[in-house]
């Protein structure tokens, strides 16, 4: 359908971020639209909704001072597409694509609509290859596998924003030099955050293989929605067309819902779940679903998205529906970062549900899934002793308890903490686990096997005096 050209100048209401225009056919759902004021400006929008006579356009500077007289509006016939090519990749744009960085677009490349599809389940290969983020806690307990959607649940004031920007700095193809590439969204962050992200990328040298999409917190509200469809209408590119592994990271996706609801709160419906609409879960989905690897591409597409969870409530909405679309979660955790532990993130709440297919012999190491097992099983144990320890005393615990309480100290201030520039490899990760796990006596140690425990396990640990 071509109806690029056409104006209306029959405008109904206008208010916050939505224009309604009278006496529009022919036109389609996701269409671009210029909105050509009275005062010479123009402003950029999309239809949201359209019936017989009528169109509904988000406007994404906003409607507020628009001329109901003097405003039309001009429908270009196309829905919003980004011109894709491998030369973005060192750019930084915002959050309509962009430049931020003063160079001019890339000549040539292919102009795609960012309004892209889920894979076709039967088109899916299964993910089993790790991606190595170079976090112990992650590549041990919470391996990223590459295809694999895993999102961060966050809270206000937590280190998502320095996680994030380790791993998109850290974050390889394990065992193989294919080429790997980092597409970062940031949606409504604030100034600082995004001068943070960007000097980060910068000063590491990671920004030579990533493409950086900021949607600043001034920016319309509006053009959060479109920030995400953006960076992965390029991460597909780059995946299926060029055969590289992308890593997409989205923060934050809070952002993005609350500018949801924002608009369909303007449209007038009918609200759902905490104001959020009622096809916040179909609408999450178009987005997570878009990563993955196919049967026929070498290319691949992992997602992370980051997201902070109002109140730190992993029942509300947002991590809610989250949790249900994509293959488990990464828990930051208030308790952890007020001890002084970086990253703060709890292992026990944590879950990534593909991992046991990629880890192991002829993957990682042979003894990954084991060692990971057991660093659950007795860090578990040790939120049970120490609830015991503030009743009864550590004075009146047993000798096998007060080990615990020795390993839990050192996991979380050793394993689940490193410094934000560290960078462990795999190897590095098992090799302390298993002399902390040396501070446990051996019949506490029952999630290994014997042949592990004769070749690695060392009751001497250089945590015992800690």
């Amino acid at each position: 359908m071509q109806t690029g050209g056409k104006i209306i100048k029959d405008l109904q209401s206008a208010g916050g971020p939505i224009l309604v225009v009278n006496r529009v056919t022919d036109v389609a759902y996701g269409e671009v639209v210029e909105i050509l004021c009275g005062d010479g400006t123009t402003r950029r929008g999309s239809v949201l909704d359209i019936s017989d006579k009528r169109a509904v356009i988000q406007v994404f500077e906003g409607a507020h001072g628009l001329s109901l007289r003097n405003t039309s509006v001009k429908f270009l016939g196309k829905t919003m597409d980004f011109t894709v090519s491998k030369e973005l990749l060192g750019r930084v744009l915002d959050g309509t694509g962009q430049p931020l960085d003063g160079a001019p677009m890339p000549f040539g490349g292919e102009t795609r609509s960012i309004y892209g599809s889920a894979i076709n389940p039967v088109m899916r290969a299964y993910p089993e290859d790790v991606i190595e983020t170079g976090v112990s806690v992650l590549d041990c307990m919470n391996t990223l596998v590459r295809g694999q959607k895993l999102p961060v649940f966050s809270g206000n004031g937590l280190p998502h924003n320095e996680l994030a920007a380790q791993i998109a700095r850290q974050a390889r193809i394990r065992g193989t030099d294919e080429e790997f590439a980092v597409v970062f969204a940031a949606m409504g962050v604030k100034h600082d955050d995004a001068d943070f992200f960007r000097n980060e990328f910068e000063r590491t040298g990671a920004l030579e293989r990533a493409t950086m999409f900021l949607n600043l917190a001034s920016d319309p509200a509006e053009e959060r929605l479109v920030t995400p469809r953006f960076a992965l209408t390029l991460a597909e590119h780059l995946a299926f067309d060029c055969d590289m592994h992308v890593l997409v990271i989205l923060s934050d996706m809070t952002n993005y819902c609350e500018a949801l609801r924002e608009m369909t709160s303007a449209r007038g419906e009918v609200p759902s779940r905490k104001g959020y609409p009622g096809y916040l879960y179909s609408d999450l989905s178009e987005i997570y679903e878009r990563c993955g690897r196919t049967r026929d591409s070498k290319g691949t597409i992992t997602q992370l998205p980051v997201l902070t969870m109002p109140n730190d409530d992993i029942t509300h909405p947002i991590p809610d529906l989250t949790g249900y679309i994509t293959e488990g979660q990464i828990v930051l955790d208030r308790e952890l970062h007020q001890k002084g532990v970086y990253p703060p993130i709890n292992p026990l709440p944590s879950l990534s549900r593909i991992m046991k297919d990629a880890i192991g012999e002829g993957k990682t190491l042979a003894d990954h899934p084991n060692v990971a097992n057991q660093l659950y099983a007795s860090y578990s144990r040790v939120g049970n002793i120490r609830a015991l320890a503030a009743i009864v005393g550590a004075d009146e615990l047993t000798d096998a308890d007060q080990r615990h309480l020795k390993f839990g100290d050192a996991f979380e201030a050793h394993f689940i903490g490193q410094a934000s520039s560290e960078r462990r490899t795999i190897e590095d990760t098992l090799a302390l686990a298993w002399k902390l796990l040396g501070l446990l006596p051996t019949q506490a140690l029952h999630r290994v096997s014997p042949e592990e425990l004769k070749v690695n396990y060392k009751s001497i640990s250089e945590f015992e005096e800690e």
